[in-house]
């Protein structure tokens, strides 16, 4: 796997050495930070208070290349329809939630053991992702960039790898995560491990997409305001995965909804 991780850096640094070399770039930094709301198998699907109820924080360090300007000579590049509508943004981020199940399921008029069982169960999932999105700006990009106070929309699309850190708890009996204390459906060996919820960290790709804005607040900062989906190609990203073969309802991955804010500044 080691392997793998150095081949990526040598692909993606010699990517960035002939972009340099054949159009030229200059380079920008940011910071983003804003709430996360996490679907996974905590709650009720399409369920208001799961939806409000199961939301976190994320922040992130962002890095772009920006193909319009050149930094190795202070100028703009040759005009191209590429390296007036798209940017590479690179990202670390990281976010946490934490989750309760919610839903008619949970009501307080349900009584039974089951749903004493479910009430009681909690857990948390803490995610840091790595990776790269191609951003599509559709107005033009030295456009933007020469007027303060102007609004560059834009849509992206990449990938990221996620490492997770799921925990998995309940208050039910003497708290310990044995089956007399657990809800029974998250007892039964599910996708290769002994429950259908793990307390292990492990890691995934997910794909990322985003549609947004930048304000141009002054010839070398901007504002951004990001609205971003993420699917996982795992279901255990929040510790939790019921056996699909048993039950049907488990239907999709672990995803998540990120509102994000930030600041960014160009590079001399």
């Amino acid at each position: 796997m080691s392997k793998f991780y150095c081949l990526i850096v040598i692909f993606c640094l010699g990517v960035i050495n002939t972009a340099h070399s054949q159009f030229g770039f200059s380079h920008e930094v940011g910071v983003i930070a804003g709430p996360v709301a996490f679907q996974s198998d905590y709650g009720e699907r399409h369920d208001f208070d799961t939806n409000k109820g199961n939301t976190g924080l994320g922040i992130g360090l962002i890095h772009y290349l920006n193909f319009s300007y050149r930094a190795d000579c202070n100028c703009y590049a040759r005009e191209t329809y590429f390296n007036d509508h798209f940017k590479v943004r690179s990202e670390l981020s990281y976010n946490k939630t934490k989750l309760n199940h919610f839903g008619r399921w949970v009501d307080p008029d349900k009584t039974s053991v089951a749903a004493q069982q479910l009430r009681a169960m909690t857990g948390s999932t803490a995610v840091t992702n790595i990776g790269m999105q191609l951003e599509f700006y559709p107005l033009s990009i030295r456009d933007f960039t020469a007027q303060t106070g102007s609004f560059g929309p834009f849509i992206s699309l990449g990938g990221q790898f996620s490492f997770y850190k799921p925990e998995v708890s309940t208050s039910y009996g003497d708290g310990r995560l044995i089956e007399a204390n657990m809800y029974p459906k998250y007892w039964v060996p599910s996708d290769g491990k002994e429950h259908g919820f793990t307390n292990e960290s492990g890691s995934t790709w997910s794909v990322v997409s985003s549609v947004g804005t930048r304000y141009k607040l002054n010839p070398l900062s901007d504002l951004i305001l990001d609205l971003r989906f993420q699917y996982y190609f795992s279901n255990w990203v929040d510790g939790l995965n019921p056996n699909p073969d048993m039950f049907k309802e488990n239907k999709a991955n672990d995803w998540n909804v990120w509102l994000n804010f930030g600041y960014i500044y160009y590079l001399d």
